[in-house]
């Protein structure tokens, strides 16, 4: 993707007075390319999924699996590919869930770097595979500032790896999700109803009844990020 440091940063400046539908729509009519979107099928993935999927229907939805997922999420996954007529496409490493355990073992047991590790492993370089193989060159995301500390200084738009990744609902609360959810009859994960504020790995996701903090709900609180979207 070619595009120049003013051109993103006029993008960045009109963004912050546009609707996240509006922030879409820019994108779709300015930007030539393949687009596509990504999605974990978390807690309010519906919302992101829904509201750009209305703006450019058929969009590619890529969805990382990492063997490790919870069957609810698995669940919810099929159910919106079907409600919302998505464009799904599933990725995954090469090796098995039992064979990377044989060569690597539990690296999410191993602390702050195995963590790390599996997350390069069974997260980051499946994405970055897809996005090359398909040739994305616009790569729309729903990351908030409000997630964590490190989405509070993402931009609207930036150039990564040679491709634009957009965030349309950067400024969007909790609040706003749900708001969305109830004025389009969307479902929730149904983990949601079980304490389970975030969704990622099952040996890596905690719910608000097992924990101390917020903080701890993911990666045993040694870290809020996988690695996608730093």
């Amino acid at each position: 993707m070619t595009a120049t440091k003013s051109q993103i940063n006029r993008w960045n400046q009109q963004f912050a007075d546009l609707t996240a539908q509006q922030r879409v729509e820019l994108m779709a009519n300015e930007v030539t390319g393949q687009m596509a979107m990504t999605s974990s099928f978390g807690i309010h993935a519906a919302v992101t999924l829904h509201l750009i999927n209305q703006v450019i229907p058929g969009i590619p939805v890529i969805m990382v699996d990492t063997g490790y997922l919870f069957a609810e999420t698995y669940q919810f996954a099929e159910q919106l590919q079907q409600q919302l007529r998505l464009n799904l496409q599933v990725v995954q490493s090469p090796h098995s869930a039992a064979r990377f355990e044989a060569i690597h073992g539990q690296l999410w047991t191993q602390g702050l770097t195995g963590i790390e590790q599996y997350n390069q492993l069974r997260k980051v370089q499946p994405l970055k595979q897809a996005l090359q193989q398909s040739e994305v060159d616009v790569w729309f995301s729903g990351v908030r500032r409000d997630q964590s500390e490190h989405r509070q200084s993402l931009p609207w738009v930036q150039l990564k790896n040679q491709r634009l990744k957009v965030h349309p609902l950067l400024d969007w609360s909790e609040r706003d999700m749900y708001l969305y959810l109830q004025r389009h009859q969307l479902p929730q994960h149904p983990l949601w109803d079980q304490g389970y504020l975030t969704v990622g790995d099952t040996h890596t996701t905690r719910s608000i009844h097992e924990v101390d903090s917020e903080d701890q709900l993911r990666f045993m609180g040694l870290k809020r990020e996988c690695g996608i979207h730093e």
